[in-house]
């Protein structure tokens, strides 16, 4: 059955850093595969808002650039890409002055969904906010799309959160994480709560323990200044592995509404408990067929990490007694995110000994190749006996696209049509993201306190020693980075 195209309002869809990265590698390809799915009104504008002193022509060529080198095979349309670089404006403006705002106020009808995205450093947040407001750019229906980082501790979160709020209502705020609209994490959802088959066993009474693992093969060259100040703890876990927590943790919500999901996310993120040093592994990649973490930041002395393994309890009935682990890093064996929610022992072993190995997995892969399989115990195919081998059930869901003939969604797609239709549930409410600095904050100034350096790890491995004796030491191992 193919997927519906459902259209969304006429819009005026501003992009505060239209030149940079980020609008290239994302933004403009995620909104050229977004209009040949007919998902854009005929009306629909992108504006693009930058220092650079270019006019609409100047601005299409830059896009039509970005296009030919990111966009996927929807590029190799010249009538498709043409008639959607006519969709796009530019202006040149100031973001912290006065230059080019009246120009941008211009541009706004009163009869489109406005929405604008800072897709800048978020030191520039506050200034955009207050321009949009006081010029009677933005209106009350307006919405605001906003990058992480969402600060660095608790305070700076708080105050980022304070800024917007001066001039935009939570409503209208989105905090975009991008995994949250990868395909298999809206089908985690729809796997837990619209199936009888796992909402009855997702407790501490049939669930061993889960695991998370997001792994990189890439480095942090290119990102250096960024990274050498946040570390894997501020840029992966305190977000996207944190996400990936609430929604295999979250209690049902009453109904499927951003506010609810948002409430029960909150509630996981409250219950989680405080995570001592020593349940912690920091890691750093060494040299190896492409340069050290150190000099990839050029920083002879970094003791920042480019690798986290730790071991979290939830501190609620559902999950008392059931461990979290979560792991993230650079330059590792294959590039993978996964959550893994590994079922309990049976308590009766009818073919003996040879159980012990076998457990059932549900495994919600999220790339590189999205999907989600369970693994089951099942005889192996011949004579001589019963001999289990495990094997899994798998739903794939490129292949599933494939077979319908239709091309994977990228995450960018799905959001920023969200904020198009005003649907805040796949993005992070202001009180989460202070939520989760606020457990994040005493861990990092513990292992502070504790002098805990990276142990070096080598490249294209599944991380330091270290993070592997984090489960031996339960009894339990942890499951192999594939690709």
């Amino acid at each position: 059955m193919a997927s519906r195209i459902i259209p969304v309002d006429v819009f005026d869809l501003v992009i505060f850093g239209g030149t940079g990265d980020l609008a290239r590698r994302k933004i403009l390809p995620s909104l050229l595969r977004r209009f040949r799915a007919g998902q854009m009104p005929k009306d629909a504008r992108i504006i693009a808002c930058a220092r650079s002193p270019l006019d609409d022509a100047g601005y299409r060529e830059a896009a039509a650039a970005a296009i030919a080198e990111f966009a996927g095979p929807e590029r190799e349309d010249a009538a498709l890409v043409a008639a959607f670089l006519g969709r796009l404006h530019y202006v040149t403006v100031d973001v912290t002055g006065d230059a080019g705002w009246p120009e941008l106020a211009a541009l706004m009808r009163p009869d489109a969904v406005r929405a604008f995205y800072f897709s800048v450093k978020p030191s520039l947040f506050g200034p955009i906010a207050e321009r949009l407001h006081l010029r009677g750019i933005a209106d009350a229906d307006s919405r605001i799309v906003v990058e992480k980082p969402f600060g660095r501790d608790l305070a700076s979160a708080h105050a980022l959160n304070a800024a917007l709020a001066e001039h935009f209502a939570e409503r209208q705020i989105y905090r975009i994480d991008h995994y949250l609209g990868k395909e298999t994490v809206q089908n985690l959802m729809a796997v837990r709560f619209a199936n009888m088959l796992f909402e009855p066993l997702w407790n501490n009474h049939y669930i061993d323990h889960v695991q998370i693992t997001v792994a990189e093969t890439v480095g942090v060259a290119g990102r250096g200044s960024y990274y050498d100040g946040a570390g894997a703890m501020r840029d992966m876990v305190q977000n996207h592995l944190m996400q990936l927590l609430c929604l295999t943790a979250m209690e049902p919500p009453a109904r499927f509404e951003s506010d609810m999901v948002h409430d029960e996310k909150l509630k996981v993120i409250r219950a989680l408990q405080p995570v001592p040093p020593s349940d912690i592994v920091f890691g750093q990649y060494a040299a190896g067929p492409d340069p050290s973490y150190r000099e990839d930041v050029s920083n002879p002395e970094s003791a920042t990490e480019s690798f986290i393994a730790m071991r979290c309890t939830i501190g609620t009935w559902r999950w008392a007694g059931v461990p979290f682990y979560l792991r993230t890093g650079k330059r590792l064996k294959a590039r993978s995110s996964e959550i893994a929610v590994v079922f309990q022992k049976l308590g009766h072993r009818i073919f003996g000994e040879s159980m012990e190995s076998h457990r059932n997995v549900l495994s919600i892969r999220l790339q590189p190749n999205d999907g989600i399989d369970l693994q089951v115990t099942v005889k192996e195919r011949g004579p001589g006996g019963m001999r289990l081998i495990d094997m899994p059930l798998d739903l794939t869901f490129a292949d599933m696209a494939a077979d319908q003939g239709e091309a994977a969604v990228d995450a960018y797609e799905r959001l920023i049509m969200d904020v198009i239709r005003g649907d805040q549930t796949l993005f992070m409410r202001g009180d989460e993201v202070e939520a989760a600095w606020a457990w994040t904050d005493p861990i990092l100034a513990a292992c502070a306190e504790h002098d805990r350096k990276p142990q070096l790890y080598e490249q294209g491995s599944s991380g330091p020693d270290d993070a592997l004796m984090l489960l031996h030491r339960d009894g339990r191992r942890w499951r192999e980075i594939k690709g």
